[in-house]
């Protein structure tokens, strides 16, 4: 395992990697992790060549890769312009990436990243502080813009049949959050008993977010007979944001967003929450099928 200056794509970078994978994190703004794939192989993120090539000094850019936000979705405030340079630390097992405390906001965010010395499995704590002299509520939001052509998939709870017997419960098992563009007739969608799938489609213009409350803790985007994996803490009984969203998927052409998020919490002064990931890659192609994923996934989680 190991961590070396580059540059990717114009912008000052640091490669870690192992036998198996790399990672691309850029350190002139951001933080974003820009790549993150099979050595030598395709990028799992997507990356906005036309916004990477020109960073901007003073407006919010998505530059694409995996970034690190604050939930409630609210403006200006998170959109804050993180175009400036992240301090960093590697201590030869973790690297340590840290921004400056964003004006108004006072919010700063920290995200420590650490690769296994062998296979794909990459962990990162977001650390979202509060640096200002009041509490501030908000929960820590991670998305991943995930590169064009592929599909994310979602776990559901079990499915349990009406009239399954001394199984079945009158209780509700799953909760979806709609946004007002969302549309349940979107080919898009696959609607399943056991997985909701949402595929990225460049033929189809329209914007289209669904948000849900995930207690498996785990979420998939397949992309060219490879499948990233992304399990992510979950907690019983906390306020999630957004009608208790733990989980969020956003695609329009060009890319498709897996996001999940921490409960919101009242942060005071000096303190932070923090929200842990956990990826994983496989070569293997996941069928459509609802029924069928199980066989292929199910050993990687």
């Amino acid at each position: 395992m190991e961590c070396t200056s580059i540059n990717f794509k114009g912008l000052e970078c640091l490669s870690l990697s192992n036998d198996t994978v790399e990672l691309i994190i850029t350190t002139q703004l951001g933080p974003r992790v820009l790549f993150y794939g099979f050595k030598g192989g395709q990028n799992f993120f997507k990356i906005f060549d036309d916004q990477v090539a020109k960073p901007s000094t003073d407006e919010w850019q998505s530059y694409g890769g995996h970034r690190f936000w604050h939930a409630p979705e609210v403006f200006p405030r998170t959109y804050y312009p993180d175009n400036d340079v992240v301090k960093h630390d590697w201590n030869g097992a973790e690297l340590r990436l840290e921004t400056v405390v964003e004006k108004d906001n006072f919010l700063q965010k920290v995200i420590t990243i650490s690769l296994a010395p062998k296979g794909t499995e990459v962990k990162l704590k977001h650390e979202l502080y509060n640096r200002g002299p009041w509490s501030i509520e908000c929960s820590a939001w991670c998305l991943s813009v995930m590169e064009a052509g592929g599909r994310a998939i979602i776990p559901q709870e079990s499915y349990i049949p009406h009239g399954a017997g001394a199984d079945e419960t009158f209780l509700p098992a799953r909760s979806i959050v709609l946004w007002p563009f969302s549309f349940m007739g979107d080919p898009r969608y696959k609607w399943g008993t056991k997985y909701i799938q949402m595929s990225q489609d460049d033929s189809i213009e329209s914007k289209q977010k669904i948000g849900m409350d995930n207690t498996l803790g785990w979420t998939a985007y397949a992309l060219n007979d490879e499948v990233f994996i992304k399990k992510f803490d979950y907690i019983v009984d906390a306020l999630y944001p957004d009608d208790g969203c733990n989980c969020e998927f956003f695609t329009m052409p060009g890319f498709l967003e897996v996001e999940t998020l921490s409960p919101l919490s009242e942060i005071e002064p000096g303190d932070c929450v923090e929200h842990n990931e956990a990826w994983t890659l496989a070569k293997v192609a996941v069928p459509e099928d609802d029924s069928a994923i199980d066989a292929v996934l199910k050993p990687l989680i």
